[in-house]
């Protein structure tokens, strides 16, 4: 079969398309993969940077939609199911993903929004429902609003209840943060603190969704955005920068930075998976989720994905396509 293969470790460069044998499934899910997600851990894993290191050469993607081919007897699955699953190698015409991270896709989503779903979205929900303890009514602010992650946000946040306020960095941006329904937008690349302080009357949101990182500086001016008792959740460094904080302005202003690993936390725990994803399939039947799709590639096309990620050119999440 074919499948996106990383033969070195020099990021998009080193990424190809190869013949590589069917994979046996063994007590696990083969799934006929039939869209992929690409997402800023791919591009760390395509140079060797994330936490998870595979040994050369491997098969990209950790998530994707497609149809049950074999299932262990007793797990709910059925050959010809569609599911959307989370497991290593999903860039490619067939992969194994475990029973505890394999899930019914809802009729409403299609396949690239099904390879949307899994990681995105169930880290924002562990980031705002579990590590923020997000409470409906209140409100809450999501930096790079407009990509994967960021527009999982949104959705999650507005299905828990919540105000949302999308920062971004452009018109097309804006664009897409409405489309995934931000309540309102702030622009990063106009004094965007001034526009928020306007938006809350001056009292600052409760929660900052940031899968960002960045500078010292713009940590501290996050910290200052936030009301009393708010909540930042640290989900990642998309910028590249890790920055620090010192913990005097936590202490002073009554605020709280907290992380949100989500598959350190939930892969070892099916239990807390399956409730995340009946509260998805509940926001998703209530018409509050829906995926925004970005571009669409072909195999061939992931290494152009991982650059427009890695140069943050991506809008909304970025899906390979096999085409049957």
């Amino acid at each position: 079969m074919k499948a996106v293969v990383v033969h070195e470790l020099t990021g998009p460069d080193g990424v190809i398309v190869s013949d590589v044998p069917e994979p046996d499934a063994g007590d696990d899910v083969l799934v006929e993969v039939r869209a992929a997600g690409i997402s800023y851990p791919d591009v760390m894993m395509s140079r060797g940077t994330y936490q998870y290191k595979a040994p050369l050469p491997f098969t990209l993607g950790i998530e994707a939609a497609g149809v049950v081919r074999s299932a262990p007897d007793g797990c709910g699955l059925r050959p010809g199911d569609r599911v959307a699953c989370f497991g290593p190698g999903a860039c490619a015409e067939q992969m194994v993903a475990p029973v505890a991270t394999t899930f019914p896709l809802p009729a409403a989503l299609d396949f690239p929004q099904g390879a949307a779903l899994i990681m995105n979205y169930h880290t924002a929900h562990f980031a705002l429902a579990r590590r923020a303890g997000l409470r409906a009514g209140e409100t809450v602010l999501v930096l790079g609003a407009a990509g994967g992650v960021g527009t999982a946000a949104l959705q999650v946040a507005r299905g828990l209840g919540a105000r949302t306020i999308a920062a971004v960095s452009s018109e097309a941006k804006e664009k897409a943060a409405y489309s995934a329904g931000a309540d309102e937008v702030v622009r990063t690349d106009a004094d965007w603190s001034v526009a928020l302080t306007a938006l809350t009357n001056g009292a600052g949101v409760d929660v900052i969704v940031d899968p960002v990182g960045g500078s010292d500086d713009q940590l501290r001016e996050h910290l200052r955005c936030l009301a009393v008792e708010g909540r930042l959740v640290v989900i990642g460094f998309a910028s590249g920068a890790i920055p620090t904080i010192g913990l005097n302005r936590l202490l002073f202003r009554n605020v709280s930075v907290v992380g949100a690993a989500w598959g350190a936390f939930a892969l070892a725990r099916p239990e807390y998976l399956r409730e995340v994803a009946a509260d998805l399939d509940r926001m998703v039947g209530a018409g509050q989720v829906r995926p925004l799709v970005g571009t669409s590639y072909p195999m061939a096309g992931v290494a152009d994905a991982l650059r427009d990620i890695e140069q943050r050119r991506a809008v909304g999440k970025l899906v390979m396509e096999v085409r049957s």
